[in-house]
């Protein structure tokens, strides 16, 4: 059963929430609810009020809240009592510390609280994914595993593989959600410039903390699973909704004169500096075309499940 969009106010209103937030963080909180939703009826039947979820890269939550609403148990007629068996095991390696303006141990230690209303239904690990499943036993099983906008985190390409390897036996589908790198809405090539430019610059530094650092597009993501073994079932893409501000934030590292002082500093080899210059030049043009990089959209997100060879 398709989650309704009417039930975003709710899903957002689980979040970490400064005392009196403005309107404009209720709205980041909104929309990111909304977009969550379509990703979750993207999915289709594979997640229900009974599914267990293993969520991999979990954050502060965002999706996980997402999730909890989609799983919460629903009371059936003539009983007091809901009944599921659903859980989100939501898993993630970043430092507690990480996050504005809360940190991510703040945001996920809000959402299983005591005063929570899905605080049942989920429960957090801070750690690295492989390690986690090598920690479990192997008889341990989820329904499914979702990886929603997190593989772009991951160090490398060879992460992915080994995580994707790591889960044969242990679920059944894998849910993935993430940038497509291309874009339907006009407005929305700037997040795809952008997005290269800075995946390109972080292939070339030795520690980063930025939200980009391995972009790989739907076909890699294949590749990837394909050599794991596993092959794609359904597949959609999904044009965010434009208020959704991932396009902007990111779009607004690259065009900033800080990309390039940045870029300078850390990169040696002249001929990855003029890329990066010329990367950043289109991205600039492509943020003017749209009206500036507050009104750069969202790029299109790839949406597919994938079950075992």
């Amino acid at each position: 059963m398709p989650l309704p969009l009417s039930s975003a106010s709710t899903i957002a209103s689980y979040a970490i929430r400064p005392p009196n937030p403005s309107p404009a963080f209720l709205n980041i909180e909104l929309t990111q609810a909304i977009h969550r939703i379509h990703l979750i009826n993207a999915w289709g039947s594979a997640i229900d009020p009974s599914t267990r979820i293993l969520e991999v890269g979990c954050g502060q939550g965002t999706c996980t809240q997402a999730l909890a609403e989609a799983i919460r148990p629903i009371p059936h007629e003539g009983d007091d009592k809901a009944r599921s068996v659903g859980h989100i095991t939501a898993i993630d390696p970043g430092s507690p510390d990480y996050g504005r303006p809360f940190t991510l141990s703040q945001a996920q230690s809000h959402l299983v609280s005591a005063s929570s209303p899905i605080k049942d239904l989920v429960t957090f690990h801070h750690a690295e994914p492989i390690s986690f499943l090598e920690s479990t036993q192997p008889t341990q099983t989820w329904d499914v595993a979702i990886l929603a906008h997190c593989i772009w985190y991951f160090p490398s390409a060879a992460t992915l593989s080994a995580i994707l390897t790591a889960l044969r036996g242990r679920v059944s589908r894998v849910l993935i959600a993430e940038w497509a790198l291309h874009a339907t809405e006009p407005k929305a090539s700037a997040h795809v410039l952008a997005v290269l430019a800075r995946a390109t610059f972080e292939a070339h530094r030795t520690e980063s903390q930025e939200n980009v650092q391995t972009a790989m597009s739907p076909v890699a993501i294949k590749n990837a699973a394909e050599e794991a073994g596993w092959v794609v079932e359904r597949e959609e893409v999904v044009v965010p909704e434009s208020g959704l501000d991932d396009g902007y934030w990111e779009t607004g590292t690259v065009v900033g004169e800080e990309f390039m002082e940045e870029v300078e500093k850390e990169v040696a080899d002249e001929r990855v500096k003029a890329v990066l210059r010329s990367a950043r030049d289109a991205t600039v043009a492509a943020a003017k075309a749209a009206g500036g990089a507050k009104k750069v959209r969202c790029m299109d997100v790839w949406v597919a499940t994938l079950v075992a060879k």
